[in-house]
């Protein structure tokens, strides 16, 4: 396991030395530390918590309160790795004012190293500001899962000239406003690549090819933890959900057979104790 905490400075330092940087999401103490452990640069508390955690259909329904309790727990269980959380929906759209407050509720109360948000050049001023009372912002591109219903669905962004011009514009706008990295979310790879060359901070790319300075996969999409649609980019890296189910199934025909728990996994006293109860 590896003993340095990772910083925004150790992102940039990747970069420039050609390291990939290799991030996960996580909720709960528990995986946290597993993947600590496995030495992940870094966790993203996501608002994926609301999909994958707490069931909602989409992530605009998570609230601060849900990213603060969630972003403490995985403080808890992570020492290495650089600990970003989500700023939910309306938490920093509104005001300049509301984004540094809540920013700073997500390190202060959730124990998070640095916030990330959603969009370009409409969120420069809070990225500004949020920056300047010494918050690290990590910015996010392409399909922006808070602004699903303005895309109209889950799609592949900056197919066209136009989105990919403002694309880029976007990212060199979030750089020059002190965004320390940039998320970028079903991407095509040779618009990924040509940002990746453009920007001196970090991309970390989910469905924007291998060009991207690291990468971000929501976690039980990568151990085989859902049903249903799995994304084009989600790689299953093993197969948990199959294991689980086996576990939780075994369990319950070994407690309908009365073999669990066995003689081995049980307490004893003596039996003159037992006598003297009847």
């Amino acid at each position: 396991m590896p003993v340095s905490k990772q910083t925004v400075a150790t992102f940039q330092r990747a970069k420039a030395e050609g390291r990939k940087l290799a991030m996960l999401t996580a909720y709960d103490y528990s995986t946290a530390k597993l993947q600590d452990e496995a030495g992940v640069d870094g966790i993203l508390i996501g608002d994926s918590l609301g999909n994958v955690i707490l069931g909602y259909e989409d992530t605009l329904s998570v609230t601060m309160e849900d990213m603060i309790h969630h972003s403490r727990a995985v403080a808890r269980g992570a020492s290495h790795a650089l600990i970003v959380c989500d700023m939910p929906f309306l938490s920093y759209e509104v005001s300049v004012e509301d984004a540094v407050r809540n920013a700073g509720r997500l390190l202060k109360e959730g124990r998070a190293n640095a916030v990330k948000l959603e969009g370009g050049r409409e969120v420069c001023p809070q990225v500004r500001a949020i920056v300047a009372a010494g918050i690290p912002v990590m910015g996010h591109l392409g399909l922006t899962p808070q602004s699903v219903n303005a895309f109209g669905g889950f799609k592949v962004q900056g197919k066209t000239e136009e989105s990919a011009r403002a694309l880029l514009d976007n990212a060199c706008a979030l750089e020059e406003a002190g965004a320390f990295a940039i998320v970028l979310e079903c991407v095509p790879a040779a618009l990924a690549e040509l940002v990746t060359s453009r920007v001196s901070i970090p991309t970390i790319g989910i469905g924007a090819g291998a060009a991207c300075d690291g990468q971000i996969l929501v976690y039980q999409d990568m151990l085989g933890m859902t049903s249903g649609f799995s994304p084009k980019f989600a790689r299953r890296f093993a197969e948990v959900g199959d294991v689980m189910r086996k576990g939780f199934s075994d369990y319950i025909e070994a407690v309908g057979a009365g073999t669990f728990p066995a003689d081995s996994e049980t307490f004893h006293s003596g039996d003159d104790v037992i006598k003297k109860l009847y």
